[in-house]
């Protein structure tokens, strides 16, 4: 449990530190790129210890597990909303495209702004909840927390770069789904999702269902 304990502890300071106060210095010695790539690598080596020593732990349980229909409509949830936030659109995704002094709110950025971070985090919650035991919150509750820390972390670096276009796109939209239609700031316009990420997401989450058992 102390390695697993560890791991944990090293991939929630490697995204709050790293990707954090530490990337401007970070990205000034090694270039956007060296950074990217150093970030990238020990993410890997992160999840894989991870990953390992969630394997070796001890069983130590919390809570009962919730039924299965719990995380099963989570992590479908999750799969939709990762199929939506595939794309350049969408201003909190590397690598998107910015065309003109304006960012658009169009598809599921009305819904929320942080699509994939969104799917991370409701995955981590389905786990949660089907894996009440200490090695389990210590896996999971690591993937939950960089996960939300990412929205914020994310909202700040881009409110750097973007100045007014930022805040204009951040009145617009939300981090919590749905929370700008529901204060008015915007307008959920349905034909702007289209149907075959949803089905993308639904193929994603049947294939994910059926290759549980070997992974």
């Amino acid at each position: 449990m102390l390695s697993l304990a560890f791991a944990a502890l090293f991939w929630v300071l490697l995204h709050l530190g790293v990707a954090g106060p530490l990337r401007p210095a970070l990205v000034g010695r090694l270039g956007e790129m060296g950074y990217r790539g150093l970030f990238s690598a020990l993410s890997a080596a992160g999840l894989v210890w991870l990953v390992l020593a969630y394997r070796g732990a001890p069983y130590e349980p919390l809570w009962a597990p919730a039924p299965l229909w719990v995380p099963a409509v989570l992590v479908l949830l999750g799969f939709v909303m990762l199929a939506y936030s595939l794309g350049p659109t969408n201003p909190t995704q590397v690598g998107a495209r910015r065309e003109g002094s304006e960012l658009p709110v169009v598809g599921v950025t009305r819904i929320t702004r942080h699509p994939m971070l969104w799917a991370f985090t409701l995955w981590a919650i389905a786990h949660l909840t089907v894996n009440g035991h200490w090695a389990g919150v210590l896996l999971f509750g690591a993937i939950l927390v960089t996960a939300l820390n990412g929205m914020v972390s994310i909202d700040r670096k881009r409110a750097g770069e973007l100045g007014p276009a930022w805040a204009d796109f951040a009145r617009r939209t939300s981090r919590l789904p749905f929370a700008a239609i529901l204060s008015g700031r915007g307008q959920l316009a349905i034909g702007e999702l289209a149907l075959w990420r949803l089905g993308l997401g639904i193929a994603l989450f049947v294939a994910a269902l059926w290759l549980h058992g070997f992974l």
